[in-house]
């Protein structure tokens, strides 16, 4: 019998073998009651005075009744979230082996900067004369980022990858439209192997989305995309490196194809940290292409946010590039806040993320060109030395090198009764966060891993000698600690089809028991 913890109920020993404690405490590791559940009515950790009594603005908006926020002391709602910040997962812990994330480290330097006061308290209403500092550190921000990939212009708004993606195919769009062909560009191909968010967002955008298939080799089918040209095709959608960890050899050819029918070629950035510093997207024929930050140049990623995801435009998209943008001369920096072209607005109410901007040059000035280079060849060789020592006994989803991350598929398991969210589950009891699971949709049961540059050969083989023994594990029947796993987590496994389809997203409390009669 199982406690809502998901441990044994019964004390005394647990069924791992380990003391099963009084109030489910695992050493330091607390088990922790909902905030919700720790509150009680008039307890609090501040000291406020009474709020006047107004009339409200709000109408028949105004809030009737309490809001139900718990009312806690100061000490517990200290105690509460460290004890909650020791079961999360973080790059500051160990490897983190998420594929296609480029969970890296982010220097101290970076961090140090950002918080200057002359950065982080800048209010975005603030006038241009007393933020000319800012407005400098994004210019030149926005000039290192041109250098690398080659582009003559860069839009800085746009707050992530997928609003990076939006932007470029929105001023693609706007490319189409102003020479009197909005109408008829109406398809948009995209491999099979791309970001999900890259059908969505032309989709979003009003395209039809006509999918390109994949070789064998895990690369663009040449042959199967130059078939679906037409004068209908407003863009190409591609990532390069693509999602299965491989360099698109044919990436010229195909920027050559698309523009011979009038198309536009969008590159998908978000592996470009295999690449800075040693291949300009520019000369590979893109005309649009975001950059996650976080990826590439070390900002915050996932929840220590919030994201930026600039887009660098080719000569031919410039002129509808969002506004605002940064403009020199003389030395003196500044916003143009309004055009008279034909940029198709804006992307954003202000002008980005200005705490991501300070971390990314920051990173950029201390690595300078020969460190980003150095990071990318890091990078590639991480995942190359992962895959050559675990290609034995796991199995490599396509022959040959990979890129910075690499991709496994699930036929070392056939037969063993394990699943490859079984074998996710069970790196969390060896203390790894799981890599990406069945991402790309292409390779069936995918295992994508991206040790990234961060990571030393110590962690690198700590890892792979956890990957080889449960990977030994499976094949030798030890099927019990896979599909029980994870055993040793503050949660054992939950239905995560249920949590999807009935998610709980609000708090109930208990139903006061009835006095008897």
């Amino acid at each position: 019998m199982m406690n809502r913890q998901g441990r044994p109920s019964t004390p005394g020993e647990a069924s791992s073998g380990a003391v099963d404690t009084v109030l489910g405490h695992r050493g330091l590791d607390h088990e922790e009651a909902l905030i919700f559940e720790q509150g009680q009515a008039g307890r609090s950790g501040v000291d406020l005075p009474e709020v006047p009594a107004v009339t409200s603005r709000l109408g028949n908006l105004a809030r009737k009744g309490p809001i139900g926020l718990p009312g806690l002391s100061e000490p517990q709602v200290v105690r509460h979230y460290v004890r909650l910040s020791r079961r999360n997962y973080a790059i500051d812990m160990g490897l983190y082996p998420l594929g296609s994330c480029t969970m890296k480290h982010n220097p101290r330097l970076n961090e140090k900067l950002a918080r200057l006061p002359g950065f982080a308290d800048l209010h975005p209403l603030a006038p241009l004369s007393t933020t000319e500092g800012a407005v400098e550190v994004m210019g030149v921000l926005a000039h290192w980022l041109k250098v690398l990939t080659g582009m003559p212009a860069v839009a800085l708004t746009p707050k992530a990858g997928a609003h990076g993606e939006l932007c470029g195919i929105m001023a693609i769009r706007a490319a189409h439209v102003a020479r009197g062909e909005g109408e008829t560009r109406k398809r948009i191909l995209v491999p099979e192997s791309a970001h999900g968010t890259n059908p969505a967002t032309a989709a979003y955008c009003g395209f039809t989305v006509d999918p390109v298939p994949a070789t064998a080799e895990g690369r663009v089918d040449l042959a199967a995309l130059k078939a679906k040209l037409g004068p209908d095709v407003a863009a190409i959608m591609l990532t390069n490196p693509n999602t299965c960890g491989l360099f698109e050899r044919d990436i010229r050819e195909i920027a050559e194809a698309v523009h011979g029918v009038g198309g536009y070629f969008y590159c998908d950035g978000a592996n470009f940290n295999a690449i800075v510093g040693r291949v300009r997207p520019g000369d590979l024929g893109v005309d649009a292409m975001h950059i996650n930050l976080h990826k590439t140049f070390s900002t915050p990623h996932g929840g220590g946010g919030p994201g930026a995801g600039p887009v660098v435009l080719s000569a031919a998209l410039a002129p509808f590039a969002p506004l605002p943008w940064v403009v020199e001369k003389d030395g003196r920096f500044a916003l143009v806040e309004d055009d008279k072209g034909q940029s198709f607005g804006r992307m954003a109410a202000f002008n980005g993320q200005m705490g991501m901007f300070s971390r990314a040059l920051a990173y950029m000035m201390s690595h300078g060109a020969d460190g980003l280079a150095q990071a990318a060849s890091d990078a590639v060789l991480s995942a190359n030395y992962i895959q050559a020592r675990l290609s034995d006994v796991m199995t490599a989803a396509f022959d040959g090198p990979c890129m910075h991350e690499a991709l496994f598929d699930d036929r070392f398991l056939k037969d063993t009764g394990v699943t490859t969210l079984d074998f996710a589950k069970a790196m969390i009891d060896e203390g790894y966060h799981p890599m990406t699971m069945y991402f790309p949709l292409v390779v069936h049961g995918a295992m994508l891993i991206e040790p990234t540059e961060s990571e030393s050969k110590e962690s690198l083989d700590e890892f792979i000698a956890v990957m080889r023994r449960l990977a030994e594990a499976a094949r030798a029947g030890e099927v019990d600690r896979f599909t029980g796993a994870p055993h040793y987590a503050p949660r054992r496994r939950l239905d995560e089809t249920l949590a999807a389809r009935k998610p709980v997203l609000r708090w109930t409390p208990p139903a006061p028991a009835q006095a008897a009669e």
